[in-house]
Parts: C-alpha cells; structure tokens; sequence
C-alpha cells in the first residue's frame, strides 16, 4: 500500500485524505491539553477519593513536564524530520504519544504521572511539526496550500471547548485515568490511516546533523520555559526566576551564533531575515500571547466568580472554537483578495478589540454576554493563525518545512507561555492590592487579610471552610470583584500588546496576495520570496 505512495501523482491525488490523517494527529494534541486542565482538581484528592493525592507543586509540574519537554524539543524534532522523513516521526511521534498516554492513565502516583507526561511531550513534538511540514510538502500549489493550512489551523481550535466538556463527561463516568486513556483510540487511527495515506518526504539534500546546536535549543528553550512558566509563582524578581532567564537567553544567544557559524546548521537563522518570515512569526506569537493568556483568565472567571461548572464553562468556549474553525479556513479567500499583510493586521486588530470587550465583564455578566466577547476572539483568531502559518511555510523552502514548522509551533507555545504567565501576573498583583483595600475597609481582621488576598481559588477556598464561613457573605463579593478588576487589567496589557503587534505587521509584513501555480505537479513549487521551494517524496 505505502509502494503507492511512492509516485508522486498518486501523493497528489490523496492529498485531502492525507490532510484528515495530520488533522487526527494534531486533534490528539490540543484536546489532551485541555482534557487535563479539567482533572487537575481531581488528581489532588487522596488515593481513597479516587485521586492521586497530587500536591500544588506537584500538579503544576504535571503540566509543565509536558510543556517544556514539548516546547524545548520542537525545532530539533523539525530538524530530524526534515533529515529522516516527516512521515517516519508522525509515526513514532504518535506511538511515544500513545504509550506515554497508556502509563499516564496507569500512573501510580503524581511523581510518576509528571515522568509519563514528560515522555507525551516527546511525543507531541515529534508529531505537531510534522503534520504541518507533511501538509506543506503535499500541497505544492500555494493557493490549496493556504486552504489546507486553514483547515489545519481551524482543527487546532477544537481543543479549547470540546476539552472540558469531553473531561468533565469522561471524569462523570469513569476514573481519572480515562482523560488520558482516550488518546489511544485516536493514535491507532492515526497509525493505520497514516500507514495508507500520509506520503514520506525529506530534505533531499540529506544535511549533516548538528548536534551541538540541538543541545542548546533544548536547553536553552527549556531554561526560558521554565522561567516563564514558574516567574508568577515565585516571583518575577525572585533570584532563581532571574537566574533562569539569563541562563536561558546566553544558552539561545550561544546557539545563535553557533548556527551563524555552522556549515550545515539545524536552522538557518538567516531566515528571519526574510520579513515575510520574522513579521508573521511575531504574529504568531502574540496571538497565542493573547489566546492563552484570555481562556487562562476566563476560566477561572467563568468558574470562580460565575460560579459554572467545568462542563458549562467549557461549553462557553465552544461557539469560540466554532468560529474559529469556520474563520480559519475562510481566511484564505480574504488571503488570495487582499493579502497577507491586511488580512493579518485585521485578526489582530480584531483581537485587540475582543480584549478591550472584556472591559465589559462584571460579576454578574450574563452567559450570552460572555459568548459574545469570545466569538469576536474567535473571528481574529481564526484570519491570524492560517494566514500568517501560511507566510512562514511559504517562505521557505519545502525541503526545510521541518525546521520552519518548529518555528510555528515554537513561537505558539512561548507566546502562550508568555500570556499565562504575564497575564496571570497582572491579574494576581490587581486582585491582591484590591482585596487588601477592601478587606482592610470592610474591618475583616489583619490576621486574615493575607490569605484572603492570595488568589481567588485560596480566598474561596478558606471561605468554604469552617474558620472562614463568618466571613464568606461579607468577602465573596469583594474578591468576585477583585478578580474582575484584575480581568480588565490583564486585557487592556494584552490589547496594547496586540495593536503593537498590528503595527509591526503593517510596517514589515510583505503586501503581498497569494502565489498562483498550476496544481498537481513539481512547477507549482515555485520560487517563494526568492527561494526555491523544491523538495521531493522519498521511499
């Protein structure tokens, strides 16, 4: 069967069916994310609870092993791709996904489950990179590729509101293992389906490996991660916090120069620059900047102060991954008409806009209301992601679609590391000065004031226990309102941020249409911003 796949008009003829095989691939990945958030809570209950017993530590680091092992292995995971087929690290990627999900759902305590997660993160890097070099090496005409990558960039929405309503059902019904457990199902029909359907492709250069400057990207990455991600709780002056962005930054300045100076660098670091290139990148960025950073805040908005259970607080978030869905493949008719650089500029715009909206939120807000915000958060989601994926892979040659993926992939999970974490900082910093004045104006003794003002899960928290139900009429409002002023905080920061980036995008991102280019054969990979974009389908 794979013989076939061989001959590159067969490759062509398949080439939708093999975009369903990289959707399936990629599904797995955002809806695991999600899934998860939902059984946090339950993973700290004690072992007689059904539960893992898991402390706060512990259940942060449950998510940050995946993250930065995910994170710190993209670009060599691209690399290696690009040198020994795409298709051959989609399969392995899946089957570490698949086995680290079978030992997540068997862990038997919470050190083992951050370890088995930890594994999953090699997994998910070997696999999101190569859907999107695979889908780009397939569709050689630029205008079924933008259409293509809408499709692949609308699937990646679907995790934000399925994920915590398929949690909130798997964990009703069955044990906490179940919400990793569902993995397996999804990596065999990726397996099989990928076996018949997905063509092999690499570099046909067949370049040197660098294993020194994978070594630096890993570590480099991974120390900037874990700054990120652990700067909030330990403070951004704390001396470890600064300790770990300087290390971070000289190990990536190090592998930076090392690949300016390679003869046959993992990647080229010239690509940035090629402004189509480094503009839709920052693009990129921001928008998970701003993505992250909002469904961080909302659910806890939406379960805190609102009061929604997880399944109705996931299922808010669906018509915004709807529309995003819709948004993202539709983008490329926007693309074709007018253009990277207006299509682009108008999402972000369009973000900025949904952030400001957020002003509107009170403590009270009704649940259309909520939606409301979203959906236009969805729309510019949606003409971002698709066209500026697009300009990254275009601008590159096919043979490096490995690399180039793993810098779109990179990008998206530093931005959303960046939004967690700064947005969640904003919020944290607003809420407590705002409950210290309250607290102190509404005669509730010093003694307490601290606890009460750490954040709105602790304050909720204490006020459900015996010692603090004297106090939860007077504070549950003074702290549902806290939290809504550090909510508007945090969105006027990222709608700054975001009409920053808008202008970058106008300044530097190319005005540019869309390549035309015959389909279904080799001269549709035409010269892309100066670059030839040959590649080949390999054995």
């Amino acid at each position: 069967m794979r013989a076939a796949l061989r001959d590159p008009e067969v490759a062509y003829q398949r080439r939708w069916l093999t975009l369903l095989v990289l959707c399936i691939s990629l599904m797995v990945i955002g809806l695991d994310n999600t899934i998860l958030n939902v059984a946090l809570p339950t993973l700290a209950k004690t072992g007689a609870d059904g539960g893992l017993a898991a402390s706060s530590s512990q259940l942060q680091w449950i998510v940050d092993s995946y993250t930065i092992v995910f994170a710190g292995l993209l670009l060599t995971a691209g690399s290696l791709g690009d040198r020994f087929g795409r298709y051959r690290f989609l399969a392995v990627g899946l089957v570490i996904f698949g086995v680290g999900s079978g030992l997540s759902a068997l862990a038997s305590d919470a050190n083992v489950l951050i370890a088995t997660r930890a594994l999953m993160g090699i997994g998910g890097a070997c696999i999101m990179p190569s859907t999107l070099s695979i889908l780009t090496n397939v569709f050689t005409d630029p205008a079924e590729r933008g259409k293509a990558i809408g499709i692949w960039a609308g699937v990646s929405a679907i995790g934000i509101g399925v994920g915590p309503v398929a949690g909130g059902f798997l964990l009703t019904h069955f044990w906490w293992g179940s919400v990793f457990l569902v993995n397996v199902p999804v990596v065999i029909v990726g397996l099989v389906l990928g076996f018949l359907l997905v063509p092999e492709s690499k570099d046909p250069s067949t370049p040197h490996l660098d294993p020194v400057g994978a070594i630096l990207s890993i570590l480099g990455l991974g120390a900037l991660l874990w700054s990120i991600i652990e700067a909030p709780s330990n403070g951004w002056g704390d001396p470890k916090t600064i300790a770990g962005f300087v290390v971070g930054f000289a190990i990536l300045g190090a592998f930076l120069a090392w690949e300016l100076h390679s003869t046959h660098p993992m990647l080229d670091v010239r690509f940035f620059e090629n402004p189509r290139f480094s503009a839709a990148s920052g693009a990129v960025t921001l928008t998970f900047f701003a993505l992250f950073g909002v469904v961080f805040l909302l659910t806890q908005y939406l379960q805190s102060v609102l009061d929604y259970s997880t399944i109705k607080a996931g299922a808010v978030l669906i018509p915004m991954s709807v529309v995003m869905m819709i948004a993202a493949p539709m983008s490329n008719i926007w693309t074709v008409r007018f253009g990277n650089k207006r299509v682009v500029a108008t999402g972000l715009a369009l973000v900025a806009l949904s952030m400001l909206t957020f002003l509107t939120l009170q403590v009270d807000s009704s649940t259309i209301h909520v939606i409301g915000t979203t959906l236009l958060l969805g729309l510019g989601m949606g003409n971002i992601m698709a066209p500026a994926t697009d300009s990254i892979m275009g601008s590159l040659p096919r043979a490096k679609a490995g690399v180039g993926s793993a810098v779109n992939d990179t990008t998206r999970q530093v931005g959303g590391a960046v939004g967690v974490a700064v947005m969640g900082s904003i919020l944290s910093s607003i809420y407590g000065s705002r409950m210290t004045e309250r607290l102190t104006d509404a005669g509730v003794p010093a003694g307490a004031r601290g606890p009460l003002s750490d954040s709105i899960g602790k304050t909720l928290g204490i006020l459900e226990s015996k010692q603090g139900r004297p106090f939860a009429d007077t504070v549950t409002p003074l702290a549902h309102q806290s939290f809504v002023n550090g909510i508007h905080a945090a969105a006027v920061v990222a709608a700054v941020v975001l009409l920053i980036g808008m202008g970058a995008v106008l300044r530097w991102l190319p005005a540019r249409a869309r390549d035309e280019a015959a389909p279904g054969t080799e001269a549709a990979a035409v010269d892309v911003d100066g670059l030839d974009v040959a590649g080949e389908l390999v054995d």
